[in-house]
């Protein structure tokens, strides 16, 4: 895997999702399937946008004790998604339990990456809400490492912090970084945002990308926007 963009396709209905998808003549994007599709659709949703050639990144972010997580990620390993996720809050077992559900018994499985802190969270809801006293930049990393002790392939974390991943993870460990809104855009309720060039020069390995295609008049022409910006 390369350095791609993913569209995050928060639609509420498979319809919806196929008639948008349908738009990328020619092209197979990479397509994130979070909760709300997810829920909507049903697992057959991942089955379906998988034979229609697309990778996909299957964003329901499981938090529970590591049992339940283990069970659970063994009913999704075979939907035929690339990349699985959960969060890296869970602790360092239940990363483990989720790799031990996730792995087939022929040792094949879809990547799994850890969420670190949501892009959504800024430093004062970390001290406030979460009570977390630490800086946001040492929280990511400190689960970044608890990700890479656990046998994951990588973390969601925001742009802002994929360098210094890299930096105490290894460049072979993936950041995929939601949170990339085009300069003139709206940030909506993101807080830790960059641009796809500034994405790219961060060391994003994927960025995700929603509202900034989805919400365009021309997704494609965005999502080529996108694609020039952070791939060249």
């Amino acid at each position: 895997m390369g350095r791609d963009v993913i569209i995050a396709c928060d639609f509420p209905n498979a319809e919806t999702t196929l008639a948008f998808l349908d738009r990328f003549t020619g092209r197979k994007p990479f397509v994130k399937i979070g909760m709300e599709l997810f829920y909507g659709a049903g697992p057959d949703i991942v089955r379906t946008v998988k034979a229609r050639g697309h990778q996909v990144f299957l964003d329901l972010k499981l938090h529970d004790i590591p049992n339940t997580v283990k069970k659970s990620m063994t009913v999704l390993r075979d939907l035929g998604a690339d990349i699985v996720n959960l969060h890296a809050a869970g602790t360092v077992r239940m990363m483990e339990a989720a790799l031990e559900g996730l792995t087939r018994p022929d040792g094949s499985r879809p990547l799994l990456i850890a969420v670190t802190q949501l892009t959504s969270t800024d430093q004062t809801a970390l001290e406030n809400e979460l009570l977390i006293k630490k800086n946001m930049a040492d929280v990511v990393m400190h689960y970044a490492l608890n990700a890479r002790m656990a046998g994951l392939d990588g973390v969601v974390c925001s742009p802002l912090e994929a360098a210094a991943v890299h930096e105490v993870c290894g460049a072979d460990f993936l950041t995929v970084t939601p949170g990339v809104r085009f300069a003139e855009g709206d940030k909506g309720d993101q807080k830790r945002v960059m641009t796809p060039a500034e994405a790219a020069k961060a060391g994003s390995d994927y960025i995700v990308v929603g509202r900034p295609i989805t919400a365009a008049a021309d997704p494609v022409a965005a999502y080529e926007r996108c694609i020039r910006e952070f791939v060249g």
